[in-house]
C-alpha cells in the first residue's frame, strides 16, 4: 500500500528549476525538434500577439484625453482611435488563432511519438523491469506525466512566454511614460508581493496533504475492487465501508482546514491588492490634480498595472506547471533510460534446433529476492522430440526453468543451450518463436476469438484459424456462438469458460507451430468434463515436438518420457512414471497425497 500511495503522491511532486532538472526536461523537449518550424511560428505569433495588445492600454488613454480634450495626439479624433482599437484587437485575435494552431500541431504530434516511443519501450523492456513496478504506476507514466507534457508543450510554454514578455514590456513602457507613478508602483507591491508567496506556501502544503489523504483513500477502493470476490467471501463489506468512510472523514477534515486558509488568503489577497490599486490611483489623481499628466494617461497606467499584475499571478501557477512538469519528465526518462532487452540488430546465431536442449550447472536467484536460490547446480538435458514433465511441491523451481529457456531471465551461473549454442547467443526474437506456451491461467485479449487464435501467427488466413480451432477441439463451441469467430470475448475473455479460454489458447499455439513446447499446469484448474476434451487438444498439439510439462494432476503425465522430481531448485529423482513409483520417494509421496486429496 505504500508504494502505492508514494506512485500517487510522485505525480503531484514539483521540481526545482535549477539546471540538472531542465536539462531533464529538455530531454524530453527534443521530441519537438522534427516539428520545430511550426513551434517558432507559434513563438513569433506569439510575440506579435502579445506586443500588439499592449497597445491596447495606450489607446484607452489616448481615446480618454481626446474625449476629455486634454491632451492631443497623431490621431485627434474619436472615431479614428476606436477603429485603431478595433484593429489592434482584430490583429491580435489573428496571430492567437495561428499562434494556438502552430503549438497545436507541435503539442499533438510530439506527444504522440513520445506516447509511441514509451510504449515501445515497455514492449520491449525485460520481465525483471515488471516484477519491481505495479502496472498502475506504468499506465501513469503513459496517461498522466504525458498529459501534464502535453499541457506544457501546448499551453504552459506559450502562456508563461506571453506573461513574461507582458511583464517586461508592460513596466518598461511605464517607465518611459509614467516614471514617478512607476516607482511608487513598485515600492507598494513587492511587500505584498512577498506576503502572497509566504502565505501560498503554506497553502499549497495544506493541499498536498490533502492529495496524500485523497490518495490513501483511492488505494482502499483499488484494492478492495480488485479484490472484491475476497471481500465478499469474508463478508467484510463493512469492513471495508468503514476503512473507507475513516479515511474520507481525514480528507475531508484536512481539506476543510485548508479552505479555511485558503478563504483567509484569498480575502486578503483581494484586500491588498485592491488595497494597492486603490494607493496608485490616488498618488495618480495627486499627480493629475497637479497637471503632471492626464486622466487618460492614469487610465492607460492603470490598465498596464493590470496587465502586469495578471502577469505576476499567472507567471506563479506557471513556474508551478513547470516544476510538475519536470517531475513528469524524470519518470518518464528514467523509463527510456531503462536497458531494453537484447535487440535485433545483434549478431546471433539462427535458430536450429535439431537435437537437444541442455541445462549445465544453473544456478539462479531473483534479483527481488536474491538471498533465496531457487535452482542450485542443476543439469539435465532433453533430445528433440522428447516429452518430460517437471513436477515437485511449490517453489521447487518449475516455472523457474521454463522462464529461464524463454530467456525472461538471465542465468545467475552455467548456461543453458541448444544443439550446444548457449541461448544468450541465440537470436531473442527467434528463440521465442520457436517456443509455444499454454499457461494454466489464460489470459485473452479482448478482442475476437479469431483475433486471439491469429495471434499465434500474425496475418494468418481464416482457413488456417478455422483449421487451428479444429485441431484445439474449440470448433464446435465457437461454431455455436452466433458471431462465430468475431464473436468478442471480453476483457482478459471473460465471456468465455475456463475450459474454452485453454482451447483458445491451444488453438494460437497449434497456429504458432512451435518447435518446443511448454504446458504449464494447463488441465489443473478445468471441471473432468471440460479436461477431457482439453487433454485430447493437448495430444494433438504435443504430436511430434518437443514437450515440457509443468504438472500438478500427476495422472496427466503417466505416458511422458521422462519425469524429472524437483526439490529445492534440485533434480531429486527421474525416470518414467512407473518406474519412478517402483522406486519409491518423492514421487510416490507425491502420488499418494494427490490420491488423498482427491
Amino acid at each position: 500500500m505504500a508504494k502505492r500511495n508514494k506512485g500517487v503522491l510522485d505525480a503531484e511532486d514539483k521540481r526545482k528549476l535549477n539546471k540538472e532538472n531542465l536539462r531533464k526536461l529538455y530531454g524530453i523537449f527534443r521530441y519537438i525538434l522534427p516539428y520545430k518550424w511550426y513551434f517558432f511560428g507559434g513563438l513569433i505569433c506569439l510575440l506579435f500577439s502579445s506586443t500588439i495588445l499592449l497597445a491596447f492600454p495606450f489607446l484607452s488613454g489616448k481615446l480618454i484625453d481626446v474625449a476629455s480634450g486634454q491632451g492631443t495626439w497623431i490621431v485627434d479624433d474619436i472615431k479614428s482611435i476606436v477603429l485603431l482599437l478595433v484593429a489592434v484587437l482584430f490583429v491580435q485575435s489573428v496571430f492567437s488563432f495561428a499562434r494556438v494552431m502552430f503549438f497545436a500541431q507541435v503539442s499533438e504530434r510530439s506527444i504522440k511519438d513520445l506516447r509511441l516511443a514509451l510504449y515501445e519501450k515497455f514492449m520491449n523492456l525485460p520481465i525483471p523491469f515488471y516484477d519491481s513496478r505495479r502496472i498502475g504506476e506504468l499506465l501513469s507514466r503513459i496517461t498522466s506525466d504525458i498529459s501534464l507534457l502535453q499541457d506544457t508543450f501546448s499551453v504552459t510554454l506559450a502562456e508563461f512566454t506571453r506573461q513574461t514578455i507582458t511583464l517586461l514590456a508592460g513596466t518598461a513602457f511605464l517607465f518611459y511614460t509614467t516614471p514617478k507613478l512607476t516607482f511608487f508602483m513598485l515600492a507598494t507591491f513587492p511587500v505584498l508581493v512577498i506576503l502572497a508567496l509566504v502565505f501560498g506556501r503554506f497553502i499549497r502544503k495544506l493541499s498536498k496533504k490533502t492529495q496524500d489523504e485523497q490518495a490513501a483513500a483511492n488505494v482502499i477502493v483499488e484494492e478492495t475492487l480488485q479484490s472484491i470476490q475476497v471481500v465478499k467471501a469474508f463478508t467484510s463489506e463493512l469492513f471495508e465501508i468503514a476503512r473507507y468512510q475513516k479515511s474520507l472523514a481525514e480528507v475531508v477534515r484536512i481539506a476543510l482546514k485548508a479552505a479555511t486558509y485558503r478563504a483567509a488568503f484569498i480575502s486578503f489577497i483581494i484586500f491588498a491588492l485592491f488595497g494597492g490599486i486603490v494607493a496608485v490611483m490616488w498618488y495618480g489623481a495627486l499627480l493629475v490634480e497637479s497637471g503632471e499628466m492626464t486622466i487618460g494617461s492614469l487610465v492607460s497606467f492603470v490598465l498596464y498595472t493590470t496587465f502586469i499584475g495578471g502577469s505576476i499571478a499567472g507567471l506563479g501557477d506557471l513556474y508551478g506547471q513547470l516544476q510538475k512538469a519536470i517531475g513528469s519528465s524524470e519518470r518518464v526518462q528514467e523509463i527510456m533510460e531503462e536497458a531494453v532487452e537484447a535487440t535485433a540488430d545483434e549478431p546471433k546465431h539462427p535458430i536450429q534446433f535439431e537435437q537437444s536442449i541442455t541445462y549445465q550447472h544453473v544456478n539462479f536467484s531473483y534479483a527481488t529476492r536474491s538471498d533465496v536460490q531457487v535452482l542450485r547446480d542443476l543439469s539435465f538435458e532433453i533430445k528433440k522430440g522428447e516429452k518430460i514433465a517437471l513436477v515437485g511441491h511449490s517453489g521447487a523451481g518449475k516455472s523457474t526453468i521454463i522462464q529461464l529457456l524463454q530467456r525472461f531471465y538471465t542465468v545467475s551461473d552455467g548456461a543453458i543451450a541448444i544443439d550446444g549454442v548457449n541461448i544468450n547467443d541465440l537470436s531473442l526474437q527467434g528463440l521465442r518463436r520457436e517456443i509455444g506456451v499454454v499457461p494454466q491461467e489464460v489470459v485473452l485479449f479482448g478482442g475476437t476469438i479469431k483475433e486471439n487464435i491469429a495471434y499465434g501467427k500474425l496475418g494468418a488466413s481464416d482457413e488456417a484459424i478455422m483449421q487451428a480451432a479444429q485441431k484445439a477441439n474449440a470448433w464446435d463451441f465457437i461454431s455455436s456462438f452466433p458471431d462465430g469467430l468475431e464473436t468478442i470475448v471480453g476483457e482478459r475473455g471473460v465471456k468465455l469458460s475456463g475450459g474454452q479460454r485453454q482451447r483458445i489458447a491451444i488453438a494460437r499455439a497449434i497456429l504458432k507451430n512451435p518447435s518446443i513446447l511448454i504446458l504449464d499446469e494447463a488441465t489443473s484448474s478445468l471441471d473432468a468434463a471440460s479436461e477431457s476434451l482439453v487433454q485430447a487438444a493437448l495430444d494433438e498439439l504435443m504430436k511430434d515436438r518437443t514437450t515440457i510439462i509443468i504438472a500438478h494432476r500427476l495422472a496427466t503425465i503417466r505416458k511422458v518420457d521422462r519425469i524429472f522430481v524437483l526439490k529445492q531448485g534440485q533434480i531429486a529423482e527421474s525416470g518414467t512414471h512407473a518406474s519412478l513409483l517402483q522406486h519409491g520417494g518423492i514421487y510416490q509421496d507425491l502420488i499418494k497425497l494427490q490420491l488423498q486429496e482427491d
